[in-house]
């Protein structure tokens, strides 16, 4: 139970590979994946958890394996924050950044397929935002996966 199997350090480089490995995957993936959870990424997410598990722990089930990964995780997301936060560029890169899908109360067709976008999508966005198409000034797929919409001045 308290005893390792694996040393430490590479349960440190274990876990700091999968982690950057699975950031990698997720920002090649859209932003999309991210943004929005439906039962079908749900499901995703918790089978890719389960299918880096072993790879991380390289069989190690102790406690101490365990707590070692989780701190090295927890670590790596702090240590991207602090990074993200002193870098335009790294955030960018790392992060994303917004894209313009929309202006004028037209959506941007090559944009959405490249987006992956669907026109339901942007429907529910400017029902949210309680804009009228015609209304519309501009729309953004913010990084996160959320659409922004910016209505015209009244």
């Amino acid at each position: 139970m308290f005893g390792l199997d694996l040393p430490w350090w590479e349960l440190i480089a274990r876990g700091a590979i999968v982690y950057c490995a699975l950031l990698i995957m997720m920002r090649l993936s859209g932003r999309r994946t991210v943004g929005q959870f439906t039962p079908f990424d749900l499901l995703v997410v918790m089978l890719l958890s389960e299918a880096v598990s072993n790879s991380m722990t390289g069989g190690d089930e102790s406690l101490f394996g365990g707590l070692i990964i989780a701190a090295t995780l927890v670590a790596l997301t702090v240590l991207f924050a602090f990074i993200t936060s002193r870098s335009r560029k790294l955030e960018e890169i790392i992060e994303g950044s917004p894209v313009l899908i929309g202006r004028d109360g037209v959506f941007f067709d090559k944009v959405m397929k490249r987006c992956r976008l669907s026109e339901s999508d942007v429907e529910v966005a400017l029902r949210e935002a309680d804009c009228p198409r015609p209304e519309m000034k501009c729309a953004f797929l913010e990084a996160d996966g959320q659409i922004s919409i910016l209505r015209k001045p009244q």
